[in-house]
This record gives C-alpha cells, sequence and structure tokens, in this order.
C-alpha cells in the first residue's frame, strides 16, 4: 500500500464521481509501507489468515489475502454463522456494489451488537471494510478472536505506523503516528508467562542447549510412553514426523481417534502424500481444539525442528498426565 493521494480511498471512484468536499472534517488512516514489512504483522496476519481457514474448512472456504478476500461480506457472514450462530438474511454470493454493502451493513450491525467495543473505539466502518483497508480489517479480525475464541494465540504488542490523512477546507493535511493492533495482554494465559508472550518453544530454543535437550528428551519420553501400546518408537524427532504417519498415529492414541488407512498413506514415499498426512494430522489437532498456529505442514515435511516441537509441546501438555497415570 503506498502513501500516495491517489491510493487513499476517498479518492477512489468506483461508478460515480465522489465529492471530496463530502469527505471534509473526516480522516484516513494508511499503513507505511516500511510497517507493512514488520514480521509481527506478517506473523498476525498469518494467523488471523489460519483461524479464518480452519473455521472456515467444513464450508470449504479458503482465505489467501486479509485485503482481497473479505471485502464483500461473504467470508465475514460464514464466520457470524459459524461463531455466532447468527444468519443474516442476505444473498450468498453479493455481486453489485450496492449488494455487498448492504449485506455488510447487516453483518457489522449484529458483529457491533456483540463485540462490545462502543461507539467511540470501533475502529472499523462499512465503507473500509467495504475499500479492502487492511487496517480496519485487522482491527475487526482481532475483535472477533477476543471476543469469540480468547483462547487463540494473537502475537502481542503489534504496533504499526500510520499516516493520518484529514481533509478540511483549508486543504489536506497529514500526521505520522502508532497504531496499537493487539496489546499486550493479547497472548494467552501460558505464552504470557514467557518473556514478551513469546511462544513456549520459541523461547525453549533460546536456552542453553542442556536446557533444550531436557526439554527434548521429557517429550521424547511423553511420545515413547504413548506409542509402546502400537509398538513404536521415536528416537529422532527432528526427523521421524517429517512423513506424518506416526504423528497421526500418535494424535490417534492421544485423542481416541481410528483413523481409517484409506484416509492417509501409511508408506508415503511422495512429497505429497507426506503432505497429505501432516495436512490431515494438524487438520485432527485443530478439530479437537487443540490450535496449532503458525505452524504449516509444508514445515514438518521439510524437518523444521521449530515447527515439529511446537504441534508435538501442544500434545505434551495436554496429555502429559493422563499419560503418566496410565503408566503408572
Amino acid at each position: 500500500m503506498d502513501t500516495d493521494l491517489s491510493d487513499i480511498p476517498i479518492w477512489h471512484q468506483e461508478e460515480d464521481s465522489l465529492d471530496i468536499e463530502s469527505f471534509q472534517g473526516q480522516k484516513r488512516k494508511i499503513i507505511q509501507p516500511s510497517s507493512l514489512k514488520d514480521p509481527k504483522l506478517e506473523k498476525l496476519k498469518g494467523i488471523l489468515v489460519d483461524w479464518i481457514n480452519s473455521t472456515l474448512k467444513p464450508e470449504h472456504i479458503v482465505v489467501q489475502s486479509l485485503e482481497e478476500d473479505l471485502f464483500d461480506g461473504l467470508v465475514l457472514h460464514h464466520l457470524l454463522s459459524r461463531l455466532a450462530g447468527v444468519h443474516v438474511p442476505a444473498e450468498e454470493i453479493a455481486l453489485t456494489i450496492a449488494a455487498q454493502t448492504r449485506k455488510l451493513e447487516l453483518i457489522l450491525e449484529q458483529l457491533d451488537k456483540r463485540l462490545e467495543q462502543g461507539d467511540s473505539c470501533i475502529k472499523w466502518s462499512l465503507q473500509l471494510i467495504h475499500n479492502k483497508d487492511l487496517l480496519a480489517t485487522i482491527h475487526l479480525l482481532v475483535a472477533m478472536v477476543r471476543c469469540f475464541q480468547p483462547e487463540l494465540d494473537l502475537p502481542p504488542n503489534v504496533k504499526v505506523e500510520v499516516v493520518v490523512v484529514e481533509v478540511s477546507k483549508g486543504g489536506i493535511k497529514s500526521e505520522a503516528q502508532m497504531e496499537v493492533l493487539t496489546g499486550v495482554r493479547d497472548a494467552s494465559a501460558d505464552s504470557a508467562t514467557n518473556t514478551g508472550g513469546e511462544d513456549p518453544i520459541e523461547q525453549l530454543l533460546k536456552l542453553e542447549a542442556h536446557k533444550v535437550n531436557t526439554v527434548k528428551k521429557a517429550i521424547l519420553h511423553f511420545i515413547n510412553q504413548s506409542l509402546s501400546s502400537i509398538g513404536l518408537q521415536v528416537s529422532e524427532m527432528d526427523k521421524q514426523f517429517a512423513d506424518g504417519v506416526i504423528l497421526l498415529l500418535l494424535i490417534g492414541q492421544l485423542e481416541g481417534f481410528f483413523i481409517p488407512l484409506c484416509d492417509f498413506s501409511l508408506t508415503p514415499v511422495s512429497h505429497s502424500e507426506m503432505l497429505h498426512n501432516v495436512t490431515l494430522a494438524l487438520d485432527l489437532c485443530n478439530d479437537s481444539g487443540l490450535q496449532v498456529s503458525g505452524v504449516d505442514p509444508q514445515d514438518i515435511v521439510s524437518q523444521d525442528v521449530v515447527a515439529t516441537l511446537k504441534v508435538l509441546y501442544i500434545l505434551f501438555k495436554k496429555h502429559k498426565g493422563s499419560v503418566d497415570k496410565r503408566d503408572t
């Protein structure tokens, strides 16, 4: 997104010419290009995309871009239905601008009732969402996560630099300021106990090698305890989960799933078979309420140690007590 005035939504023309005077006294915020590349912002966007896709998987809806995929109301319509059980009486696919804005108006009315923001605190609007405003879209989605799925980890303290543009009779004024997208308390209670709310595995890997190895051994012991009843043993966590087979069997043992052999490849050879197995494993985790955010199936297949440990740690954290009791 550029800060050139020609790209600011209030000068955007669709069907009719807009009267700039009608915008006098109003302000628009544009994210600075340098902030768009901030790793924290990229991480937040990725988690929100993963959250939407996980929530709407039963609807076969896939979002790739927050800017491009939410403006017409289709995704928000389905999110409102899935998360709050509210069905808005609007057409499924709105093709005209008039239909899209009417649909968005109905959806935002329902969301604003539930998000408890207060008129002075709402940082989105029908016009901003429909104009594909990234800042407003992120503010709305963060508010929805807080309301409907507060256990989802959002990266804390995400801020972006914005240019605030105001049109007045005297001309156009602009100033730079910082916009807070998530506060310091946006991480879950577990993450909050770590420095800066960082993911516990990422925090672990910054410690001394012997401490990292101690935790790895504890997780490995837990894995082998869990798999002992089916005669499997893991010695190399970084490698043996890459094809998804042992990961699926581990999840099945811990969560009480029976996974039909026809649903996955028991002896995967190709990259696509491995990717299918790992994707299925992560989907099963999400379906069980184990939010595996920020992990791509490709990372596991590529033997990424951080991604692999994140998934195993989530299983370890939930089931360690029950496995210990079973073996005593």
